[in-house]
């Protein structure tokens, strides 16, 4: 019971990654407000409805834990304001901030429309950027009320994806990738603090990824599946915990009882101008070379399924 007393928001926890982590944080004790939009479809379509957001919550009370639903779009600002004052009026305080929620439309880019790319731009990086928003205001006020650290946890919900590209999910790629370098910013400012701020990119079956997944890994004869949600909650209730207090602005990969831990981006080669400005020679002289027996970048996306397939 490592979270026993603290509170938690774990957005989008109405079903999927978002519901692993939650259960996985009531069993460590954690008070749960489980958020989450309620809409049936993956691309944000259909009407609100409150029922996962409660039948979460209700599984939580259940296995005798403290939970409460909040059905809201985090996406929009005042949302995400009272998704905050519900966790400190409800509980007395938030301590673990999980920004999970998303949607997909998925597209080329020379088809996308404005709205395909607002919107997921919206749910995903705005939406991870109002919760974090109100939750490091109220950290910096207990903060500065106690004159001293105080307890707390972002936990983001990024994607391999930003990494290199997803074909047919411009908005996605770059949604995720926004999304990191919004932790690692909210990681240096909010240290002091005492908070820290890490984001997971997740490999699961879930319904953003039943089209990626299909057909791989699933295991006959009631075996585990390797891309079950429930591999990658127990590093959520990691960084959520106290043992994770020097763990800031990282980011992992996890899935299937694997977690990596991803550099941050180094120089892989350094040209050099003989003068003072660099000449169209020059730079076809120096990169040409050096890119001709390197593989160009290939679908991510198909290459990650390849990679399950075959691991």
């Amino acid at each position: 019971m490592v979270l026993h007393g603290r509170t938690a928001v774990v957005t989008g926890a109405g079903r999927g990654l978002g519901r692993a982590e939650a259960l996985e944080l009531a069993r460590l004790g954690a008070n749960v407000i489980v958020n989450d939009y309620g809409q049936p479809g993956r691309d944000g379509s259909g009407a609100a409805s409150a029922a996962p957001a409660e039948a979460v919550a209700a599984e939580i009370r259940a296995a005798g834990g403290q939970a409460t639903a909040h059905l809201g779009d985090v996406a929009d600002f005042e949302t995400a304001r009272g998704l905050v004052e519900l966790a400190v009026d409800t509980y007395g305080a938030l301590d673990i901030l999980v920004n999970n929620a998303g949607i997909l439309r998925d597209r080329m880019v020379f088809s996308m429309t404005e709205d395909e790319w607002d919107s997921v731009l919206r749910v995903h990086l705005k939406g991870h950027f109002n919760t974090t928003r109100f939750a490091a205001a109220h950290w910096r006020e207990r903060s500065k009320a106690a004159g001293a650290p105080v307890y707390g946890r972002i936990v983001n919900t990024s994607s391999e994806a930003f990494l290199a590209g997803s074909a047919g999910q411009p908005n996605y790629a770059a949604a995720k990738g926004g999304i990191v370098g919004l932790t690692t910013s909210t990681a240096a400012a909010l240290a002091k603090y005492g908070v820290t701020a890490n984001a997971i990119c997740p490999r699961a079956r879930t319904r953003m990824t039943e089209d990626v997944f299909a057909g791989f890994g699933e295991q006959a004869g009631g075996a585990p599946d390797p891309l079950a949600p429930e591999h990658v909650s127990p590093l959520v209730g990691y960084l959520a915990g106290p043992a994770a207090g020097r763990v800031n602005g990282q980011v992992f990969v996890v899935h299937g009882g694997m977690t990596a831990l991803l550099e941050r981006p180094r120089v892989a080669a350094q040209f050099d101008t003989a003068k003072e400005v660099f000449t169209y020679d020059e730079l076809d002289a120096a990169l040409t070379p050096y890119f001709a027996d390197r593989a160009p970048v290939e679908n991510f996306a198909a290459t990650e399924v390849l990679a399950l397939k075959k691991g």
